[in-house]
């Protein structure tokens, strides 16, 4: 049985120190509110802010925590006399601040006295939030308009500095972290080969998923993303599940649960419905696994991830080259796009506390400073532009997609010509999508595929599934 690991709560005091010192003043970061459903009872389960998280470890409706100088102060929901009668009780804010290594430890109703000194010195700063009750009461709590937004540039400069303050800590993960990742990677790979498993007696979709989500429940774990779990693998986010399972098909599958403390695995795999690809999908499997290790070994110190994602797509070029899709050079190919044709995204993102970490605070996350995004077909949605660092989490998913809209677009295909050749396109018509995900970290050597238990042989993933 895996069992998760629980963070000392020295660790988060030591996150807190680190990212005080790199902001330029006070800092007030909100834990957020779970949003209701049709009526304000009705709630959707509650998940803190990642920044939040990542400096406090637990999650708490409303709270804040204010970072000023070497203080730390949290900002709770007092125990009230109902609790007992609808969620239980909650330790009384002194325990609280006990268990989470944080001395100052304040009812919610007095921070607004708190902040008002505070605001008479400066600013305060903070990160805009994803629900808008938080912007508004950020918006008053700091003395300036505050909205949610995902991605969005931040325009107050001192709100700028908290943010890359909270990217130069999150970016390279601690000894803490790792081990949630290692942890949420491990389950998420066994979840895997329990939807393999199910799939031969699966007459829907949504059977597959409910064998891998039900072992991820389980374990503890809730989704750290919407699963997807599919038969039209061209559709990159294909979240219904109501598909039937035919002999012939192949199943997408791309799902990863999050640790008890929040940290997520990310994983695809693709299998055959009856448990043995046929020769044009284990054709085109291959060239996909191909590309995955080329792009998997350039998670190397001082590497670009630009360069994980190149590699992939020379081998995809390359391999379809070999299969005589393709008629050329590979060089001349990719230069007129023969990769975004059938790899039209990015080669993956950085993982953590989030599926697409930090992604929250867009490309100034992702980007290292003086880069921006390609405006070519599919380089432009490659999410992360960094040197990799030990410490670093990314994915590495590179994938074969058919989408009609694409081989379609003439403005897309036009620049290859008869160098697509589509007689030879038209044998590979059982594959529709396939998708390999790893979730990888940046050592000081090799690097380290922390799912690497998650089967992705071919003849391997054919026996589970056979063997139901």
């Amino acid at each position: 049985m895996i069992s998760f690991p629980t963070t000392n709560p020295a660790v988060f005091a030591a996150r807190r120190a680190a990212v005080a010192r790199a902001a330029s003043g006070p800092c007030l970061l909100a834990a957020g509110e779970p949003p209701s459903r049709n009526y304000p009872a009705n709630r959707y389960g509650f998940r803190a802010s990642s920044h939040f998280l990542y400096l406090v470890g637990t999650p708490i409706e409303g709270a804040f925590l204010l970072l000023d100088g070497a203080a730390s102060v949290l900002f709770a929901p007092a125990p009230d006399r109902d609790d007992a009668l609808w969620h239980g009780p909650r330790p009384e804010l002194e325990a609280l601040g006990t268990s989470l290594g944080i001395d100052d430890v304040r009812p919610l109703e007095a921070l607004d006295a708190s902040l008002a000194e505070l605001r008479a010195r400066g600013p305060i700063a903070t990160i805009p939030p994803q629900d808008a009750p938080t912007a508004r009461r950020l918006s008053a709590l700091v003395g300036s308009a505050i909205v949610e937004r995902t991605g969005a540039s931040l325009e107050r400069p001192h709100d700028a500095a908290l943010a890359d303050a909270l990217i130069a800590a999150r970016l390279v993960h601690d000894e803490a972290a790792l081990a949630q990742l290692a942890a949420a990677a491990e389950a998420s790979a066994v979840a895997h080969v329990a939807g393999m498993r199910a799939t031969r007696s699966a007459a829907t979709e949504a059977h597959v998923c409910a064998a891998i989500t039900s072992e991820l429940r389980r374990r503890g774990m809730d989704d750290a993303y919407g699963p997807i779990v599919t038969v039209r693998g061209e559709i990159l986010h294909s979240h219904t599940h109501d598909g039937a399972l035919a002999p012939g098909d192949l199943l997408l599958c791309d799902v990863g649960g999050e640790s008890p403390e929040g940290w997520a695995s990310d994983i695809t795999r693709t299998w055959p419905v009856s448990g043995a690809f046929s020769p044009t999908q284990r054709a085109i499997y291959d060239v996909v696994l191909e590309a995955q290790a080329a792009a998997i070994d350039v998670v190397r110190p001082g590497r670009r991830y630009r360069d994980a994602h190149e590699a992939a797509k020379r081998a995809i070029v390359a391999g379809l080259v070999r299969l005589g899709i393709f008629r050329g050079e590979v060089d001349g190919l990719l230069e007129r796009g023969a990769a975004a044709l059938f790899f039209p995204h990015g080669i993956g993102h950085l993982l953590g506390l989030d599926v697409h970490d930090l992604e929250d605070l867009g490309d100034r996350a992702g980007y290292a400073p003086g880069r921006t995004r390609s405006p070519r077909f599919g380089d432009r949605y490659l999410r992360l532009d960094r040197e990799l660092v030990p410490g670093m989490a990314v994915t590495i998913e590179p994938g074969f997609y058919q989408v009609p809209g694409i081989l379609a677009d003439d403005a897309l295909t036009g620049p290859l010509k008869d160098d697509l050749r589509r007689d030879v396109l038209a044998r590979y018509a059982d594959v529709r999508g396939i998708r390999i995900e790893d979730d990888v970290v940046c050592t000081d050597g090799e690097p380290r595929v922390l799912t690497r238990d998650c089967p992705k042989n071919p003849a391997e993933i054919e026996a589970i599934v056979r063997a139901g």
